[in-house]
């Protein structure tokens, strides 16, 4: 069984699901501490002038060592609304622009207080319209026992253990984070996933790379968008 494990990311870049589809199970790993500034509760899109653009979940305040999977969501703020509004200027130039909006509407329909819970739903929901049948499970809900983990790179070597999984696929950027060595004893392929960035036509502008899939869906048919996912390098 391929495996790979990653935080629950907001509407993540293309690359995040180019990991789900090249996998036989997903694990959205919700345990580990947050850490701000990364991508659980946000994700850039485009304005139309080209320039980069947050949309944002915000959060109630928290401690500073709150894990992941206990993040509650400030719902008394209307940002799947605000969301949607800016989204607004890809209506002039989006092919895709009524069914993407129809898509988010539809994800922003799920209430919830949990953002790993947010973020499961959105993945599974824009997996479902890309075409990608791989199931996703949550860390902290799936009761599995391991190993004891005594370095950062034995999460992921531990659960394919659990799991018997013979091969466990991560994003190239990690590539320095992993002992090999302790995989190959177990054994378990290691495999580094690299996303190359594939240009499409955005705005009149230059292109900006490793936006959220929402971007890529906006201007990029099925056909096109899955093309992309598949244009991935796996380094041994």
């Amino acid at each position: 069984m391929k495996l790979a494990i990653m935080q629950p990311y907001f509407m993540p870049y293309i690359g995040y699901f180019s990991l789900i589809k090249h996998v036989d199970e997903f694990i959205l790993f919700d345990s580990p501490q947050f850490i701000r500034h990364g991508w659980i509760e946000r994700n850039r899109i485009l304005k139309q002038n080209g320039e980069p653009l947050y949309i944002k979940v915000p959060l109630e305040k928290h401690q500073r060592d709150v894990k992941i999977n206990n993040l509650v969501i400030k719902n008394t703020e209307n940002w799947k609304e605000k969301i949607i509004a800016q989204l607004a200027p890809y209506k002039k130039k989006a092919p895709n622009y009524w069914k993407v909006i129809s898509l988010i509407k539809e994800i922003f329909e799920f209430e919830n207080e949990s953002i790993v819970e947010i973020n499961y739903n959105s993945l599974n929901k824009i997996c479902e319209y890309i075409g990608i049948s791989t199931p996703i499970n949550i860390w902290s809900e799936m009761n599995i026992k391991i190993n004891t983990v005594n370095a950062p790179d034995e999460w992921a070597l531990n659960i394919c253990r659990a799991l018997h999984a013979d091969t466990y696929y991560n994003p190239i950027g990690g590539i320095t984070f992993f002992d090999k060595s302790k995989y190959e004893k177990n054994d378990i392929d290691l495999k580094f996933m690299e996303t190359k960035a594939i240009e499409y036509k955005q705005f009149n502008n230059e292109f900006e790379p490793f936006l959220s899939i929402i971007d890529v869906m906006m201007f990029c048919e099925i056909d096109t968008v899955n093309s992309m996912i598949d244009n991935s390098k796996f380094i041994i």
